[in-house]
């Protein structure tokens, strides 16, 4: 579930801004699909993706709703038509659901949780002391509407990986055993990390994801510094280190706000659409997850910079993370695939 300690401020974080630009990108459009970032061990990886949590505008649901169902949405779950049936309704038909406000959630999947755990299972304590079959939610319910975190997602278990690509794809969980038959909305974003020498992802959950991002060990000696330095003194005081970046995250935290409100305005135009497909044909991606993938990140980092249609520049930003992932295996080519990208970029006029 989500981490109940203090998070080290967004802000603060000192480099990584590959990564950092696609966690903002995701928040503002969570259709992007999402975020992965592989890289050494140590290099803050896990801190940058809990960290976004602080940032994320507080979201409206169904007051008492086990998936925070949204009120505004064309749909909510069986549990809210059951309890809300009577309700008045709007002048468009649409029922007047009471609402709260909560926090987006961040929830993490360990590595060892077991598939009830996960899906959801039969409530044990009310089976035997009520003598009723309730369903218990699982984590894949705890994540909807916001963000399921898998640390050493490369060492995730294969009957588990199965299962997120299922749901990934569905954006609906099933849970069928037990005497029980529930369907129940699963949408988030998925956000994995870890160290590509211990292992690789399988390739239809890499698939899954819109981004992935390479995290370095930075070998500049002021940058280091800082790091050290900033997080010696969160160790240190907590609260008084996060005090000191309020602001600073507040300012990203609006930038997210006005980005997500400027979105839908934002335009692509035929010719943006005709170089998105000349530079994912030039870097020879499999299927066309690559073109969706580059225009809703081309968007969204318009909507980012406060823009009211996608350039080149956008375009420029956003496609080596969009596809490095994406590329098919070329045992004669041992340069890394962001060097691949890198020259479809240049054989497309992009650089």
């Amino acid at each position: 579930m989500q981490d109940m300690r203090a998070q080290y401020p967004f802000a603060a974080i000192v480099g990584q801004e590959e990564l950092k630009l696609a966690l903002m990108l995701t928040a503002i459009d969570p259709t992007i699909g999402g975020v992965l970032a592989l890289g050494d061990r140590g290099t803050g990886k896990s801190t940058a993706i809990r960290a976004l949590a602080a940032l994320l505008p507080a979201l409206q649901a169904v007051e008492g709703c086990p998936y925070r169902c949204d009120p505004d949405g064309k749909r909510v779950c069986s549990v809210c038509q059951e309890r809300f049936s009577g309700l008045k309704t709007t002048k468009a038909g649409k029922p007047k659901y009471p609402t709260v406000t909560v926090p987006v959630p961040v929830v993490d999947l360990p590595l060892g949780a077991s598939e009830d755990r996960v899906v959801g299972a039969l409530d044990i304590e009310k089976a035997l002391s009520q003598g009723i079959k309730a369903f218990e939610p699982g984590l894949l319910a705890a994540a909807n509407r916001g963000y399921l975190y898998i640390d050493e997602v490369n060492l995730l278990d294969d009957h588990l990986v199965d299962l997120l690509i299922d749901v990934a794809a569905s954006g609906e969980n099933l849970v069928e055993r037990d005497g029980l038959s529930i369907r129940h909305p699963a949408r988030f974003v998925l956000v994995g990390s870890g160290n590509p020498e211990e292992g690789e992802l399988r390739p239809q959950l890499l698939d899954r994801f819109g981004l992935s991002c390479e995290i370095k060990t930075p070998t500049d000696i002021s940058s280091r510094v800082d790091i050290i330095k900033r997080r010696d003194q969160f160790d240190q005081d907590p609260d008084t280190f996060i005090k000191d970046w309020d602001e600073a995250n507040y300012v990203q935290q609006t930038l997210i706000k006005n980005g997500r409100r400027r979105l839908a305005k934002v335009k692509v135009s035929d010719a943006m659409h005709f170089k998105v497909a000349e530079l994912c044909v030039a870097a020879g991606t499999d299927g066309l997850r690559g073109e969706l993938t580059l225009l809703r990140c081309m968007r969204a980092k318009a909507a980012l910079d406060g823009k009211n249609e996608a350039n080149l520049e956008h375009l420029r930003q956003i496609t080596i993370p969009s596809l490095r992932h994406r590329l098919r295996r070329n045992p004669l080519d041992d340069s890394g695939s962001g060097a691949r990208v890198a020259k479809a970029m240049q054989a497309v006029g992009l650089t």
